[in-house]
C-alpha cells in the first residue's frame, strides 16, 4: 500500500495540474476580450482583487487550517510575498501581450515555462539535472526561438512579453515547493494575492488610473476572470506542492490546444504559420523531461526502500 501512495499523489497532482491550465486559458480569453477597454494594470487589479475570492473560500474551509488553530503567518512570510510582486510581472506581462498578439501564440510562449522549471530547479531545489533534461531544455528553447523567429524583421518588444510571463509563471511554481509541508497551499494562495493585488493597484495609481466601468457586463467578466484566475493559481500551488514540479512541467502542455480552441472559437484566429514548427519543439522539450523523469523515478523509488 505505501508503495502506491507516492503514484496515487502524483497522478492527482496530474488531474490537478491540466485543470489549472484549462482554467488559465479560460482566463486568459476573458483578458483579451477586455483588454479592448481596460488597461493592463487595471485587469490585473482586478483579477486579483476578485480573485481572493476562492483563496478566502478555499483556506476558511480547510480542515488541516482550522485544526492548526487557524494561523494566518508563516515562517517565510517574505518569500509569500515576493512570489505576489513577482506574479504581478508575470500577469501584467502575459496580459499585455494578448493586446498585441493571437492568443494561441501568446499561451504558446507562456507554456515554455516547463523549461523554465527545469533550469529554475537546479539553482532553488538544488536539484541535479542532468544531460537528458539539459537537452530537453535547448530544444525547448530552440522551439521559442523558432516561434519568435529572431532573423526577421517580423521581432518586435511585445514578443519577450509572453516568454517574460513565462519565467515568472516558472519562478513562483518552483519556490512553491520551499514552504514548510505544514502550512496549507490556500494560505500560501492567499498571501500571493494580496501581494499581487498591492502591487497592482500601486501600479494603477502610479501610471494610467482606473477606467468607470460603464457597462454592467464588464463586471460580470471582471468578476469571472478573477474567480476563475483565482481557482488556477489554487490549483497550480496545490499541484506543485503534491509532486516535483518538473516533473508535472511538460503536463502545462495540454493548454496549448485549448488555447486554440479558444482562440478560434472566440476570436477566429488560427495562427498555424507563426507556431510551426516551434510548438513542437517546446512541446517535445517537455515530453523528454517527462520521459527521463519517468525513467528516474523506479531509481528513486528503489533508493528509499533501502
Amino acid at each position: 500500500m505505501k508503495s502506491n501512495s507516492p503514484s496515487r499523489s502524483f497522478y492527482g497532482a496530474v488531474l490537478v495540474i491540466i485543470l489549472a491550465i484549462v482554467l488559465y486559458d479560460v482566463m486568459g480569453a476573458i483578458v483579451k476580450h477586455l483588454s479592448e477597454r481596460y488597461s493592463t494594470q487595471e485587469l490585473t487589479v482586478f483579477r486579483n482583487l476578485f480573485g481572493l475570492v476562492p483563496a478566502v473560500a478555499i483556506l476558511f474551509t480547510s480542515r488541516s487550517w482550522i485544526e492548526a488553530g487557524r494561523p494566518i503567518v508563516v515562517r517565510q512570510w517574505r518569500l509569500a510575498i515576493g512570489r505576489g510582486c513577482i506574479g504581478v510581472l508575470a500577469q501584467m506581462s502575459f496580459y499585455l501581450s494578448l493586446i498585441y498578439m493571437d492568443f494561441a501564440t501568446a499561451s504558446t510562449l507562456v507554456f515554455a515555462g516547463p523549461l523554465f522549471i527545469t533550469a529554475l530547479s537546479v539553482p532553488i531545489l538544488r536539484h541535479q539535472i542532468g544531460l537528458w533534461r539539459w537537452a530537453a531544455v535547448i530544444i525547448g528553447f530552440v522551439g521559442v526561438m523558432a516561434v519568435l523567429r529572431p532573423d526577421t524583421a517580423s521581432l518586435t518588444w511585445y514578443l519577450l512579453l509572453p516568454v517574460c510571463a513565462a519565467l515568472g509563471y516558472a519562478t513562483t511554481a518552483v519556490t512553491s515547493k520551499l514552504f514548510d509541508v505544514s502550512v496549507p497551499s490556500a494560505l500560501i494562495n492567499l498571501y500571493y494575492t494580496t501581494a499581487a493585488l498591492l502591487g497592482s493597484t500601486i501600479l494603477v495609481i502610479a501610471t494610467s488610473g482606473f477606467t468607470t466601468i460603464a457597462v454592467a457586463m464588464d463586471w460580470m467578466w471582471l468578476g469571472c476572470m478573477g474567480l476563475v484566475g483565482g481557482l488556477a493559481a489554487f490549483c497550480m500551488t496545490t499541484a506543485n506542492r503534491m509532486a516535483d514540479p518538473s516533473s508535472l512541467s511538460p503536463f502545462q502542455y495540454f493548454g496549448i490546444p485549448s488555447s486554440f480552441i479558444l482562440g478560434w472559437i472566440f476570436f477566429s484566429e488560427t495562427p498555424f504559420d507563426d507556431l510551426i514548427p516551434g510548438v513542437f519543439l517546446i512541446v517535445g522539450g517537455g515530453l523528454l523531461i517527462f520521459w527521463r523523469e519517468q525513467k528516474q523515478r523506479p531509481a528513486d523509488r528503489r533508493k528509499d526502500s533501502r
